[in-house]
């Protein structure tokens, strides 16, 4: 790092909404001084404050956050505001050291919230458990944040001792709470939101995001590898400046590779939206919210910040952090660290018999089974109602149809294999399987056979977590996620390219999803309605009860 140094560039300044060309000058770390000229000189680049994604679960890109901030800085991301409730439903309390340690090797700003819902609910089985008393000991850590999202939106409307002590304890200390509370208005809303929730990452729809703005809560617009909000939502900004955020909540590493924040920038641009409210948006109101040692490009200020070509692209031809050049064009500057493992897995391998399901002992209503409706794009299920094929007492996947077999192995203790049927993955032959599966982690499945779900099972059951395809012969692929089952150890761009590989085998067996690892890793979360499978069975998201 240059003790001393300067940059000529276009200083853009959120603050007084100008764009005048200058010096900026950095000494250890700091920005002493900006000297700016009477105007824009078109003739130089861009310089700003760096990107910050205000809710990611750094695991779902299936990389250690070392790994996750070399790919990040390379799109002008300086800091995250990360959630590691994934982790913590594995390995509890150690599991959330282990990502605050794995952070701190690297230049980049990572920070970290209390997981405040784990497990999500009592209808599934996770690694670990987290009470009031676990959340106060991360609260008083310096390295969290925040309370991180509370999804048991439910516990807050009824006043669950549990989950109202876990709020008052973020209160005490001055640290925010997120929100998770997908569908919910009017009075249930500002209930919730009175309760001392502050944000929000999954509305889908405008009026419900208007809804809560209106009660005081805050809208982070999330664009995900699953769950794509930000069509519906971006208009928000036009009106909301100052109460908008962007977010990925759930990014797999091939997308991490093709942007972050900074194609949301861009596409808000194209859609006529004021520039100094974008950057409101994508740099400041997080800082701001969560109160982040981020600086913002004034005198003073940590330097973090970006270079870009333009206003309309932002092409991000350099990053900082701390002063320190950590990205170049398109190349990181971030050394990999040595990956240390934490993990909790103890599932044994799996028969067929084991996945079979028969008539006899299947629910019917009016000969119908209850089918989970995966939509692309979104986590929330549709439940819907067909009649099943059964042979020789058995039902099975009904391929020309697309009603699969779905099933959920619990991980963490020997367990009767949990099934149920799902429609929208399109697979003609195979399965696919991963032991991504929010929010406990058991290992899920989807498959055209009983033969290829048990053989996509034992793959990942063999590595001790991990995401893998086969088909009906004996091609199959497997990326190994010995981390907590949830992310690897290697390189993050060939984590990348091993996932671009798997994602594209499992399209040419038939899934014409735009994620189907992504949204197969959502099939088991409970907290989303409408209906959902966990490793206790199939449930029901609106009523809170198995089917």
């Amino acid at each position: 790092m240059h003790l001393k140094f300067s940059i000529q560039a276009n200083c853009v300044s959120i603050k007084t909404k100008t764009i005048k060309a200058a010096e900026v000058i950095i000494e250890t770390g700091k920005i002493t001084s900006i000297k700016t000229a009477e105007q824009e000189n078109k003739s130089l680049p861009y310089i700003l404050p760096g990107f910050i994604d205000s809710h990611v679960h750094i695991e779902s890109s299936m990389l250690v956050p070392s790994e996750f901030a070399r790919l990040a800085v390379v799109h002008g991301t300086v800091a995250t505001v990360s959630d590691p409730h994934e982790i913590a439903n594995v390995c509890g309390m150690n599991g959330v050291e282990y990502m605050i340690e794995n952070g701190k090797q690297v230049n980049f700003k990572f920070y970290f919230g209390a997981p405040s819902c784990v497990p999500a609910t009592n209808f599934e089985t996770a690694g670990a458990e987290l009470k009031s008393n676990d959340v106060l000991q991360l609260l008083q850590k310096k390295e969290i944040n925040y309370l991180s999202e509370m999804m048991n939106f439910p516990g807050v409307l009824a006043n669950d001792e549990e989950v109202i002590k876990k709020i008052k304890v973020a209160k005490k200390f001055s640290k925010p709470v997120d929100g998770h509370a997908p569908g919910l208005r009017d009075q249930d809303a500002k209930k919730y939101i009175e309760a001392g929730i502050s944000t929000d990452h999954e509305c889908f729809t405008k009026e419900e995001a208007l809804d809560k703005l209106n009660y005081g809560m805050n809208i982070i617009i999330r664009e995900g590898s699953a769950a794509k909000n930000f069509e519906a939502l971006i208009d928000l900004l036009n009106d909301y400046p100052d109460k908008i955020m962007f977010c990925s909540d759930d990014k797999h590493p091939d997308s991490l590779v093709e942007g972050h924040i900074d194609k949301l920038c861009a596409r808000a641009i194209t859609k006529g939206i004021d520039l100094f409210k974008v950057l409101q948006a994508a740099c400041i109101n997080p800082v701001h919210h969560y109160k982040l040692d981020v600086g913002l490009l004034q005198e003073g200020d940590a330097a973090d910040f970006i270079i870009v070509n333009n206003l309309q692209e932002f092409k991000v031809h350099q990053t900082y952090i701390n002063g320190e050049l950590v990205a170049e064009d398109g190349k990181t500057f971030i050394k990999p660290v040595l990956v240390q493992l934490i993990n909790n897995f103890s599932a044994n391998e799996i028969s067929e018999d084991d996945v079979k399901i028969y008539a006899d002992s299947f629910s019917f209503i009016n000969q119908q089974i209850p089918v989970i409706e995966a939509l692309d794009g979104q986590l929330i299920t549709n439940k819907i109602f067909t009649e099943p094929i059964i042979k020789n007492n058995e039902i099975g996947s009904d391929v020309i149809n697309d009603i699969l077999k779905i099933v959920v192995v619990n991980r963490y203790k020997t367990a009767p294999v949990a099934k149920a049927f799902i429609k929208n993955f399109g697979l003609k032959k195979g399965a696919i399987a991963s032991s991504v599966a929010h929010d406990s982690h058991n290992i899920i499945a989807v498959g055209c056979s009983d033969a290829a779900i048990t053989k996509a099972i034992n793959l990942i059951i063999q590595k001790k977590g991990g995401v893998s395809c086969v088909d009906d012969e004996s091609n199959e692929k497997i990326i190994p996620l010995p981390v907590a089952g949830l992310m690897s150890v290697d390189d993050g761009y060939k984590v990348a390219a091993d996932y671009s590989d798997i994602d594209k085998m499992a399209k040419s067996l038939g899934s014409n999803l735009s994620a189907p690892f992504m949204t197969l890793s959502f099939m088991a979360l409970l907290v989303i309605p409408h209906i959902k499978l966990s490793d206790k069975g199939l449930f029901d998201g609106d009523s809170f009860s198995f089917l």
